[in-house]
Formats: C-alpha cells, sequence, structure tokens
C-alpha cells in the first residue's frame, strides 16, 4: 500500500494569454485556441518581452532569461506539499524527480533539487514524459516497504515553454510551465490510499512525439490526440470498474494536454462535468505537472469516499494510471 500524506503546486507568476498569442502575428486567434484545445492561459519561466522579441527561436539561450531554474520551482512545489503533510525537510528520506525535458543532463534533476531544499539524501530522477508522475508512483508502489525511508518526495518539474517555437502556431498554444510535489509513504499511513493500476507504453510509437536537444517539440497530432483519447478512455473504464462499493464519488483527472480530448473521454465513461476535474484551461499543458496539479489546487476538496481515478499519457508513447481512494 502506499499511502499520500501531501501534494503540492507552483506555476510561475508571468503569464501568456491568448491575446499575447494573437499579437505574436502567428495566425492565431482566440476562437482558433479555444475550439481546438480549450486553452485560454499558460505560464511561463520566460520573460514575455524575451518572447516578444525573440520569438524563442534559439533555445539554448533560455537558461541565460529563465525567472526559475527547474530546481527552484520543484522546491516551492515541494515546500507546500511538506507543509500539507505536516513534516519537515529532514524528515524526507528519498527524492524521486521527473521531467519530460530536464534542465541537466547531469546530475539528476532530484540531487539539485535536494541542495535547493537543503537536505542531504538520495535522489534520483525517473522520466517517462507526461506520464511520470503515475510511473513514479508505480514504481513505488512495488518496492518491499522496509526498504523505503519514511517518507519519500515525488517531484516533477517542467519548462517545456523552453523548446516551443513561438513562431508556430501549432504548438506556441499548448504549453505552459510549473512543477508538483507528492508526501508519499509505504509504512506510515493516512487517510488517502493510492492505489496501483499499472503502467506501460508503445516504444514502436515513440517518434509520434518527442524534442530533440537544443530544439523544438515536435509530434503528429492528429496521432497523438486519437491515442490519447483511446488510452485515456481505456484507463479511465477500467480505474472505474474497480471503484469500491463504499465509495461515494469518482473523480477524473486526466493529462493536461487538451480541454476535448479530456471531455470526449467523459462522454464516453459518463464523467458528469462536475466530476470532472482540470486546469488545462489555465495552464495549458505542463507535462508531468498536469494531473498532480490539478490535485493539488483541490487540496481542500477531497473529501472521505471520494475516489480519484487518474489517468495520463504522454511521450513514449506510455501511459499510467492509478486511484487515490480517500477514507
Amino acid at each position: 500500500m502506499l499511502y499520500l500524506h501531501g501534494l503540492g503546486h507552483f506555476h510561475p507568476e508571468v503569464v501568456i494569454d491568448n491575446k499575447f498569442l494573437e499579437d505574436l502575428d502567428i495566425g492565431t486567434t482566440e476562437e482558433w485556441i479555444i475550439e481546438r484545445v480549450g486553452i485560454k492561459e499558460r505560464r511561463t519561466v520566460l520573460p514575455l518581452e524575451y518572447l516578444r522579441a525573440t520569438k524563442n527561436q534559439d533555445p539554448r539561450e533560455t537558461d541565460k532569461v529563465r525567472l526559475y531554474s527547474d530546481a527552484e520551482m520543484g522546491a516551492r512545489a515541494a515546500k507546500m506539499a511538506m507543509d500539507r503533510a505536516g513534516i519537515k525537510p529532514e524528515d524526507i528520506g528519498l527524492i524521486i524527480a521527473g521531467s519530460s525535458l530536464p534542465q541537466y543532463i547531469s546530475p539528476p534533476q532530484a540531487s539539485i533539487l535536494a541542495c535547493e531544499l537543503g537536505i542531504e539524501v538520495l535522489g534520483i530522477d525517473m522520466h517517462t514524459s507526461c506520464s511520470t508522475f503515475g510511473v513514479h508512483l508505480n514504481f513505488l508502489s512495488r518496492m518491499q516497504p522496509e526498504k523505503l525511508p519514511p517518507y519519500v518526495l515525488v517531484v516533477s518539474m517542467e519548462a517545456p515553454t523552453l523548446s516551443v517555437d513561438f513562431s508556430d502556431r501549432s504548438a506556441a498554444v499548448l504549453f505552459g510551465d510549473g512543477s508538483s510535489a507528492a508526501i508519499v509513504s509505504t509504512t506510515v499511513p493516512s487517510n488517502k490510499m493510492v492505489i496501483d493500476y499499472g503502467a506501460d507504453s508503445r516504444p514502436s510509437q515513440w517518434k509520434k512525439v518527442f524534442v530533440p536537444r537544443w530544439t523544438f517539440f515536435e509530434q503528429d497530432g492528429h496521432a497523438v490526440q486519437g491515442y490519447a483519447i483511446r488510452k485515456t478512455t481505456e484507463g479511465l473504464r477500467y480505474v472505474l470498474e474497480h471503484m469500491p462499493p463504499e465509495a461515494k464519488r469518482s473523480i477524473f483527472v486526466g493529462h493536461q494536454a487538451n480541454l476535448g480530448v479530456l471531455r470526449t473521454a467523459c462522454e464516453r465513461i459518463g464523467i458528469p462535468e462536475e466530476n470532472h476535474w482540470y486546469n488545462v484551461t489555465w495552464f495549458g499543458n505542463t507535462g508531468s505537472v498536469g494531473a498532480p496539479s490539478v490535485l493539488s489546487q483541490k487540496w481542500d476538496d477531497l473529501k472521505p469516499g471520494d475516489y480519484v481515478a487518474m489517468c495520463i499519457v504522454g511521450a513514449g508513447l506510455t501511459w499510467a494510471q492509478l486511484a487515490i481512494y480517500i477514507t
């Protein structure tokens, strides 16, 4: 059993709204964006003046102007998660970090984050792009409980706007930056239990979405959207079939990439709008941060009897599904 003790999130203050993208004169409008992806705003670690002047034509320059490092974003989310869990940094015994686009190739992002938090613990990275959070929890749930420290910090840190060509309207409208964090334990109980339902991938399809080093995001949008709808629907159906009979409310949280994809899955399964939690409209596609940040933002709304079905898809092509049951 894996217990969830706290969640945290952070999004940079700089807002890229649809009006800003319209003013870049890249052939997009508010109506075009809303119709296709359902996003109104997204956050970035880059100054708007920089994006306006350069449209981010050279991603190698971004580290010189970014307002937050990955570790700084991760630390802010981690501190919120620790506050909610009622623990201190020195209580953390292991850090597992992940990102679709890590800031450093070496050392591990987790080591840099540990330094940012002022703690000396083992830190390891585990990346499966947008499905990273789900894979982290699936991995920990399979560990021998007695081999793990009492509290593990799980963090996702994402800055995909650094790898977006802002002259390309198909990519510029999609992404936002941020971080999420979770405090979990295999031995210290809480009233929030993580139920593992697995993770998998389709490696033969990895070229459907990728980011080469020092260049821009690329994807086969039509193929990826179809895959996302199919896997989200399948995963949601499976997780809901295993909902405990005593559960009072089922809630769906999916990968925050496209509001239309999420709503299609809800329609196919019969999830009412009030039980579909999302933040893609205001934060865009934040990669592996998306789904856990939704749940973090709704932390105070979780009630005993809630059953949160989380289905996450991403590059690789990868997917993960799990549930969080509140007793």
